[in-house]
């Protein structure tokens, strides 16, 4: 437990911190300084008002017992601010047109100002807020018994003299809400420092929800995963957990949920009447649900683990508090409960402003206005308004306190919560039907309202309050009504369902047969015609009403309850607006009947304000009954006028202003604002053109010394200007004309385009021969600038091909020594077991050499150097060459590797279409963790298409172009295999040399296909005929006793061409360096051929066979060996009839040559 003073002390803080946030935003909003900046963000805030308690403790005991089930509270408001919007725009749109202050109000004004609907409205939002009130205190007290030691908790509430905590709660609450709701007695004006609190208090129970959700998954559990582990381990919390809510109620609470997110008092104070703009309703239509769905995250888990550590049967509401309090984590105990008294003191608060407002307005005020009318009595109301307000403030908190104390205490805030809901939805047949049905009217109104809460009190209110169980009563009824089902009367019947049903049936019943039951009034259809705009409305006759009643007698009855500054105030803007002067002699005309009647609507609401005007008319006409039809006349011809007016204007492409005789702005329409840029609040009735003009200096649109310019500029008639406007510097062009009385209409249009085009055809003329001087002077100098740097290309790539020859020589000596060594063993061990395994290293060799030889191709590639040599063979030759260089890789990464054997034949390069191949089988055992790799072949008309595909990591198709760039390598492939990046990027390359296509079919995780493109060779017949003749007596033909001089700076090479011949049977002379070759050349006589490596220490290959022949004075037959791949080089050998063979040697291609010599000489010889 804590310490007493802690807890009080922490909450008496915070509700100072309050007061100090709504004293800073009344103060704000007085400098102006919160007009704009971060207010949607603060209106959004504001509407989670709707979190309540409720929310904070009530979410997690529902959830504890039936699961998911309290979702079903958001989702009607999640629907309503995503989904039913249009209608949010509307219900706003009416209350800021006919300036509404409540949600009685509202409804009133629809139902033809009916002071019976309005005071109906506002005892149902009364008796419908009692419980939620209720609840919250509930939540109050309940939280501080968890917290503090109840010997403590009786020594602070004695020492007070009070008999319960939550008491003290309500009076310090009552005093925060008459403080700060009751500033003004026009509830249309903000309540900004009020609002700014609630946003506030918003924040704070987000962040402190969401601190002990952390703290139950991160320091009582190792994260999710251990909390999940334990959840499905405890069958009491599965079967929470796998609760299964009827579908009728999930669809009773989500149509609940929905209509208390509007029909609320204190949403519907929040939501509409705070409202400003229709950008603060637009960032709440997903703000507010973004909000709803962050505040609920951790409502499951801490549900879990209370059930977990204290079983169901406990107080699952408390889970929140008593999970910190009992793992030894008394800071978050604390701040989670301040959340929690966070949460119930801003539902409260607004509650009890919203439902006071109604209360005075539409049930106090009408009552003492008959009294005082009948008495005669005057003055001023003003304070007694807010007097009244004040009373009424304290009088439903008391009421709440009092329902806590006398209701069934031990009920879950759920159900509180839900039996305010119910009451609530009274509200929605009424409310919503007024809004789509032209023919309802104030008698179906006022049945529906009265039948319904008639129902929901009896079977709900008096039971809660200890009265006897009338639930079975509605199930009686709902089966007599629908018989044949066991819904409402079945072992699984719902009683809440029921009382629902059966209330929302009969006021739904009761509003449709009173509004059928007579026509509506004339007032009743001139607010109906506002509320449900028709175009089809026609005009009214506009037939001028004389009364008794002057300007002076609407001043001095507004002023009873406005003031008398605030009254000259307003009737001196409306004089503005209309552009003349009001005489306080003359009789009251429909325009300042209308206006008036708004303006006191404001203070008293609409019903009210109706009855006051009416009872000023009964006592100034001879005859009552013109007072009503004055009225409707002027209601409807302003309406018709004003909406056909501002429905034309709407129309224009144009911006229109019309300004009076006072430069006040009147008229205007959408445009006018969007083309200028300038803000919302620009858009009133009487806002002076000095002002726009001045927003516009501060802008920096228009020079400081230039305003009074442009002032006078708007006033001269029949002649346009122009002035750039915003960050775009659009050009608008204006122009004025005058009004028949006095004044000005202003038409504003978008120029720019035809001014910027305007502009460039002048330069364009101006200009054309200079420009065209320069782009031919700049195309010269660019084309000198691409001719230096194609120069310095060409040089770059001969020096790289140098510079990758002679590297390449180096490199591939010892791999041309390892070839003949693995050569000669193959021959030499015959049929011996070991044989597989030296050709498979003689093959693996061979591989090795046609990487290197192909990239130093590649470099004769990217300066076009290499030229293909295509070739008709069969593709399965080079396929099995595939399976001897991959298949041990393949074994050793336990995959399974496949290559479907194939008997068609293709034209390509068969040595760069093999390189093309081996990179995308490498590629493809490389990234393979498990599974396969499969090499196939398919025939397409003209065209042969490798397949090669696998089970591997696969590449996002993000990535297809990525990969076959150099160095280029994805995240995943560098975790699964060491390399490069250059393997597909030499694909690439071979592919466009040898003009094939190459494609990719990739999905990330499921593995990966590519698929080259070739011809297919058709003329099968021809190719195997040459390949039978071309498989002679050359191939195997004897070559012993061939004389061969080798010449090489290199020993290993040296020794093992010496093994390699030898083997073969030919008589071997060696020298390593051309000086060796001449000194051979004294003892020796002339051999057959003489192979000789081009790089020599003392000279060139191609030196020594020159000089040999000239020594030996005959052509003596000579192959150079070279790894020089320049043209350069095989230009020179040609010239000097010397065969040329790369490094690394291939045996049979060095056999073949011999066998040529060895013909020859046979040949010569017979």
């Amino acid at each position: 437990m804590m310490p007493g003073w802690l807890v009080f002390g922490s909450a008496l803080v915070y509700l100072l911190l309050l007061f100090a946030i709504a004293a800073y935003g009344d103060r704000s909003a007085r400098q102006r300084r919160m007009r704009n900046a971060g207010r949607p963000i603060i209106y959004s805030l504001s509407l989670a008002i709707y979190c309540t308690s409720w929310t904070y403790f009530g979410g997690v005991g529902l959830a504890a017992s039936r699961g998911l089930e309290f979702t079903a509270i958001y989702i009607g408001p999640i629907l309503m601010f995503t989904l039913g919007m249009p209608i949010l725009r509307r219900i706003v749109t009416l209350a800021k047109a006919e300036k509404l202050t409540s949600i009685a109000d509202f409804m009133a004004a629809r139902y033809g100002k009916s002071p019976m609907v309005a005071a109906l409205v506002a005892l149902i939002a009364v008796i419908g807020s009692v419980p939620y009130i209720a609840l919250q205190l509930k939540a109050v007290s309940s939280s501080v018994a968890v917290l503090v030691d109840v010997e403590q908790l009786n020594r602070v509430t004695e020492t007070f003299f009070l008999s319960d905590i939550s008491f003290f709660v309500t009076l310090v609450l009552a005093a925060f809400a008459a403080i700060f709701g009751t500033r003004h007695t026009d509830a249309t004006e903000h309540q900004d420092g009020l609002i700014l609190a609630i946003a506030m208090e918003s924040l704070v129970k987000l962040l402190a929800f969401t601190l002990v959700g952390l703290s139950v998954i991160f320091v009582m559990y190792d994260g999710p995963w251990d909390l999940f582990s334990a959840v499905t381990a405890h069958p009491e919390v599965m079967a929470a957990l796998t609760y299964e809510t009827p579908p009728l109620r999930w669809v009773m609470v989500i149509l609940l949920s929905a209509f208390a997110i509007i029909l609320l008092p204190r949403q519907f104070h929040v939501a509409v009447v705070e409202n400003r703009t229709a950008g603060e309703l637009r960032l709440a239509g997903w703000l507010l649900p973004l909000y709803l769905v962050a505040i609920n995250i951790f409502v499951l888990p801490v549900a879990v683990a209370g059930v977990l550590q204290f079983g169901s049967g406990g107080a699952s509401d408390l889970f929140v508090l008593a999970l910190p309090m009992t793992n030894d984590m008394p800071i978050v105990a604390l701040l989670t409960f301040i959340g929690g008294f966070s949460a119930a003191t801003a539902m409260v608060i607004v509650a009890s402003v919203a439902v006071a407002i109604m209360v005075s307005n539409d049930i106090i005020v009408p009552i003492v206005l008959r009294r005082r009318s009948r008495r005669g009595h005057g003055g001023d109301f003003s304070n007694q308004i807010l007097i009244i307000r004040r009373t009424a403030i304290m009088g439903v908190l008391l009421l709440g306190f009092a329902y806590y104390r006398a209701a069934d205490i031990n009920a879950g805030l759920a159900s509180i919560g839900l039996l305010s809901f119910a009451a609530i939805a009274q509200l929605a047949p009424a409310f919503f039907g007024g809004l789509f049905w032209r023919q309802a009217n104030a008698r179906g109104a006022i049945a529906g309202l009265s039948c319904g809460i008639a129902i929901w009190a009896y079977v709900l209110m008096v039971p809660s309050l200890g009265g006897p169980d009338n639930s079975h009563v509605a199930a009686a009824v709902l089966d007599f009504i629908i018989p044949g089902t066991q819904t409402f009367t079945g072992p699984d019947s719902d009683p809440l369902f029921n009382a629902v049903v059966l209330s929302m049936l009969v006021n739904c019943l009761a509003y449709v047969i009173g509004s059928l039951s007579r026509r509506p009034k004339s007032i009743e259809r001139i607010q109906a015609a506002m509320f449900i705009p028709d175009s089809r409305r026609l005009t009214t006759s506009g037939r001028s009403w004389k009364t008794k009643v002057t300007v002076a007698d609407l001043k001095q009855t507004i002023s009873r309850y406005l003031g008398h500054e605030r009254t000259e105030r307003s009737f001196h803007s409306h004089e503005r607006a209309i552009g003349r002067w009001i005489n306080d002699d003359d009789p009251a005309d429909m325009g300042l009947l209308r206006f008036a009647e708004q303006l006191l609507g404001s203070a008293i609401g609409s019903a009210s304000a109706r009855l006051v005007l009416s009872l000023l008319f009964e006592r100034a006409d001879d005859i009552p009954g013109d007072t009503a039809r004055l009225l409707d006349e002027a209601s409807e011809a302003l309406q018709y006028n004003r909406d056909l007016l501002q429905t034309a204007l709407g129309q224009m492409n144009q911006g229109i202003t019309v300004f009076d005789s006072s430069n006040r702005l009147t008229v205007w329409n959408k445009r006018f604002r969007s083309l200028m840029e300038l803000p919302e609040h620009v858009g009133q009735v009487g806002f002076p053109l000095e002002t726009i003009i001045s927003m516009l200096v501060e802008r920096g649109d228009i020079e400081a010394g230039e305003a009074q310019d442009v002032i006078d500029r708007f006033l001269v008639m029949d002649t346009a200007f122009s002035l750039t406007i915003g960050p775009e510097r659009r050009i608008i062009e204006i122009r004025s004309n005058p009004m028949p009385d006095s004044g000005i209409v202003t038409t504003y249009a978008d120029i720019t385009e035809r001014v910027v085009a305007d502009v460039a055809l002048k330069q364009a003329n101006e200009t054309l021969e200079q420009r065209v001087s320069q782009r031919t002077a700049e195309l010269m100098r660019v084309n000198r600038e691409l001719e230096k740097a194609q120069l310095s290309a060409e040089e770059a790539n001969i020096g790289k091909t140098r510079f990758l020859a002679a590297a390449g020589h180096d490199i591939l000596q010892p791999l041309n020594a390892a070839r003949l060594y693995s050569s000669t063993l193959v021959e030499r061990l015959g049929n011996s077991p070991d044989q597989k395994l030296v050709q498979n290293i003689d093959s693996s060799l061979e591989s090795v050499e046609a990487i290197l030889g192909a990239v130093l191709d590649i470099s004769r590639l990217d300066t076009g150097a290499m030229k293909p040599r295509l070739a008709s063979f069969p593709l399965n030759d080079l396929l099995q060459r595939v399976v001897t260089d991959f298949a041990p890789v393949a074994r050793e990464r336990n995959l399974k590797f496949t290559v479907m054997p194939t008997s068609v034949y293709v034209r390509s390069d068969p040595n760069l279409l093999r390189r093309l191949v081996q990179n995308l089988v490498s590629n493809a055992i490389k990234y393979t963790r498990e599974g396969r790799v499969l090499v196939g072949v398919r025939r397409r008309g003209d065209k042969v298409i490798i397949q090669v595909i696998d089970t591997g990591i696969g590449i996002p198709s993000t990535k297809f172009r990525t990969v076959f760039r150099e160095f280029a390598r994805l995240e995943e492939g560098a975790r699964t295999a060491s390399g490069l990046g250059l393997g597909l990027s030499i694909v690439d390359r071979i592919a466009r040399v040898l003009n094939h296509s190459v494609d990719i079919a990739s999905q990330a995780g499921k593995g990966t296909e590519f698929r080259v493109e070739l011809p297919l060779e058709t003329n099968i017949k021809r190719i195997q005929g040459q390949a039978k003749r071309g498989s002679g007596p050359e191939i195997g033909a004897h070559l012993k006793g061939l004389r061969v001089l080798c010449i090489d700076n290199e020993p290993k090479i040296l020794e093992g061409m010496t093994l390699l011949l030898s083997g073969w049977g030919c008589s071997v002379l060696a020298a390593g360096s051309l000086a060796d070759s001449l000194k051979l050349a004294k003892t020796e006589e002339a051999p057959d051929v003489i192979f000789a490596d081009y790089h020599l220490d003392d000279g060139t290959g191609l030196d020594a066979i020159i000089a040999l022949r000239r020594r030996w004075k005959q052509d003596v037959p000579a192959l150079l060996v070279t790894a020089d791949r320049t043209p350069e080089v095989r230009a020179r050998a040609d010239a000097e009839r010397v065969a040329i063979q790369n490094k690394p040697i291939k045996p049979a291609a060095l056999r073949a040559y011999l066998n040529q010599i060895a013909a020859t000489r046979r040949a010569a010889a017979e």
